[in-house]
């Protein structure tokens, strides 16, 4: 198993991406800390892992307050005994508008849950893997942060910002035997954000007008996303930090 013996947090972990991150992790060995702030979705996936024999627990948090950052650290060091990994992947997007229609609610919204979130992260993380000398961080990001589509122009700078934070992180703390990481998802329609990317309705010719950016003719899945930050976080990335690791069929290139 790759992650035997170690232990995870998954933020935004009641579905989509980070359901299939957290069920992937506990197949290859991990404890689980479930962390969502919907409270049904993230039981349930804790409780389909336990039940297949794996090993998690759900945990209530609002990943955009420092508070409930602490309590998620110190809940997975309860139920574990340690934190060896951190995957942030809880999310938010306004929905596809002209830029000057975006409103300040929004941006502090887009900013607070896709940026801070990950900066809180660090912060509670960080002096834990220090003391054990190692740990890994891989961010969520998306192909937007690198090629961005137009009509949502803050959440695309959001998720720069999270790129270069973590290439920052990574630089900082390698000396700390830490690696710090972040995987670039394309358009999903499995996400519970798919509609918004679309401008509130997605529709098949949407779905047509993405499809069409991607080379290899599909889009990501969740478990696409999901084998990515299994390698990252594994011991096989163990000389891997500071990457930006793109699961996009090539909509990049």
């Amino acid at each position: 198993m790759r992650l035997k013996g170690k232990v995870a947090i998954v933020t935004g972990a009641a579905s989509g991406f980070g359901a299939a991150i957290a069920k992937r992790f506990a197949e290859e060995g991990a404890g689980v800390a479930v962390a969502d702030i919907q409270r049904t979705g993230g039981e349930r996936v804790a409780g389909e892992i336990s039940g297949a024999g794996g090993r998690a627990v759900y945990v209530h948090a609002d990943v955009t307050r420092a508070a409930d950052w602490a309590a998620l650290v110190g809940a997975a060091q309860s139920a574990f005994g340690r934190l060896d990994i951190v995957v942030n992947n809880a999310g938010w997007t306004h929905r596809n508008k002209p830029f000057l229609e975006v409103s300040e609610e929004e941006f502090d919204r887009v900013y607070a849950v896709n940026v801070k979130s990950v900066y809180l992260s660090a912060l509670h993380a960080l002096p834990v893997f220090r003391r054990q000398r190692g740990g890994v961080i891989v961010n969520v990001a998306s192909t937007a942060g690198v090629r961005p589509r137009p009509g949502l122009t803050v959440y695309n700078s959001s998720k720069a910002a999270v790129i270069l934070l973590s290439k920052s992180l990574a630089a900082e703390f390698g000396p700390d035997n830490v690696r710090v990481n972040c995987v670039n998802p394309v358009f999903s329609p499995e996400t519970g954000l798919s509609a918004e990317f679309a401008g509130g309705a997605l529709t098949e010719e949407a779905k047509r007008r993405f499809l069409a950016t991607i080379p290899l003719g599909r889009f990501s899945t969740p478990l696409d996303v999901a084998h990515a930050c299994l390698f990252l976080a594994s011991e096989e990335a163990a000389f891997v930090s500071g990457v930006c690791l793109e699961v996009d069929g090539a909509r990049c290139v």
